[in-house]
């Protein structure tokens, strides 16, 4: 067997890799890097022949590990792709949309390579996925059996097992091992596994050992109530799969629980769909709060840009949980800030991770009274409101995923999803920690043989 990594560069991108065990060649994810555009954003898909794949495996829906996949499929047409049927549902309206995103730039970034696929070819291409539930093995050929095991990363999330008479192989794809508000901690397994494919995300960053989710969710409830009580309101900028849902459930605790008052939630863009689907599998997911729907449980106000959707208008005592998650140009946080910022009665709330170049990561490296480039295209604002950070993160710590590689003992340890400084850390601690197994920092198109 070998395993080639498919990535363009070593860092956390288009997400992308080649097993071939028993003569059966596998690709698991296929996604398109989130600050690349045209061909630079997909992974290294050229290196594979025409025809040459037999399985292609999605391990969750984020698009740095589903974007590219039509495109992978159009070279691959021999090849069957498997997900859960979560995925499945989001990987669906996530490449549905960035079609649309896709147009989009064509026309206002001059991208000529855009859209790599159609929405009339996606639904072609939809006929090949097949869904697996959790714990559920399933043969690929008679010599190479599969399954999916609950990542806890986000809903249908997933590590894939591919096994052999004599191997077994364990992908984590993204995974965290803590409860989050709605969705339980993965539950990966741990006997066994004589190769180990790992992400690494955030091995550069330690987390403060006086951590504690508990009180993080409750600091959080004690900011939106200032904020509400002394006259503002509260945007909090969130990803549309995720961490919307994520933090809907909290509020929904807050109010229950009477930490905050009875405020009107509005959320915007691509949320109010992924809230649908994950309401949709309530009863059928693991869940903390089973049976609790977003949309039917709260009194969510929805808004947009379709003419159907009034637009979302800013009202004193409100919390708007809009995305994007890292207030990207043209998006509804974005553009919704430009009338927020400025006021110093409001609070501005992160619970996720924003990149240093986004217009989030601007004002997360601002202070208050600094002017604030939200957009090139438009004139900065002054940023005026407080802002808090708050650790709600969707991957494990370093040190879980650490004891996670002990308790296993695999022969040998492919670190992904990381950048450098990220997997030379976990590398560091392998050698002293647990000498007796192979670690691999893999190098975009090497083949590693096993």
């Amino acid at each position: 067997m070998f395993f080639q990594s498919l990535l363009r560069r070593n860092e956390i991108g288009a997400n992308s890799y080649l097993v071939e065990l028993d003569g059966h060649r596998i690709v698991l994810d296929s996604g398109m890097h989130p600050k690349e555009e045209g061909i630079e954003s997909l992974p290294a898909h050229h290196e594979l022949e025409s025809s040459s794949v037999d399985s292609i495996f999605v391990s969750h829906s984020h698009l740095d590990h589903s974007g590219s996949l039509p495109v992978l499929m159009n070279g691959q047409p021999d090849a069957e792709v498997y997900m859960t049927p979560a995925t499945s549902k989001l990987v669906d309206a996530l490449l549905h949309n960035s079609v649309n995103v896709m147009e989009s730039k064509r026309v206002e970034l001059g991208i000529t390579d855009y859209p790599f696929y159609t929405h009339r070819e996606l639904d072609r291409l939809e006929k090949r996925w097949r869904t697996f539930k959790y714990d559920r093995p399933f043969q690929l050929n008679e010599n190479v059996r599969a399954s999916f095991h609950d990542a806890g990363h986000i809903l249908g999330s997933a590590g894939v097992m591919l096994e052999t008479m004599d191997k077994r192989i364990f992908y984590t794809g993204d995974v965290q091992f803590e409860d989050q508000t709605l969705i339980p901690g993965a539950k990966l397994p741990e006997e066994d596994i004589d190769i180990l494919i790992i992400e690494t995300t955030r091995g550069a960053s330690p987390r403060d050992e006086s951590y504690n989710r508990q009180q993080e969710e409750n600091n959080f409830a004690e900011s939106i109530n200032r904020c509400l009580r002394d006259g503002g309101s509260v945007l909090v900028p969130v990803f549309a799969m995720g961490k919307t849902q994520e933090v809907l459930s909290m509020i929904n605790r807050f109010k229950t629980e009477g930490m905050i008052p009875d405020a009107p939630v509005y959320i915007g863009g691509l949320s109010t769909k992924m809230s649908l689907i994950f309401d949709e599998f309530a009863d059928s997911t693991p869940r903390n709060q089973p049976g609790f729907r977003v949309l039917k449980d709260m009194e969510v106000k929805t808004g947009g840009r379709r003419r159907k959707r009034a637009p979302i208008v800013y009202q004193p005592g409100a919390i708007y949980a809009l995305s994007s998650g890292m207030m990207t140009e043209k998006t509804v946080s974005n553009s919704f800030a430009r009338g927020f910022l400025d006021n110093p009665k409001n609070a501005l709330l992160f619970v996720g991770y924003a990149d240093p170049d986004s217009p989030a990561g601007h004002i997360r490296a601002g202070k208050q009274g600094d002017l604030i480039n939200l957009d090139p295209e438009q004139p900065p604002v002054q940023f005026n409101c407080p802002m808090k950070v708050f650790d709600f993160s969707g991957h494990a710590t370093r040190d879980d995923l650490l004891d996670y590689i002990l308790r296993v003992k695999p022969s040998k340890t492919i670190l992904v999803h990381g950048d450098i400084q990220a997997t030379e850390w976990f590398a560091d601690q392998l050698r002293e920690k647990l000498p007796t197994t192979e670690t691999i920092i893999p190098k975009p198109g090497a083949k590693y043989y096993f």
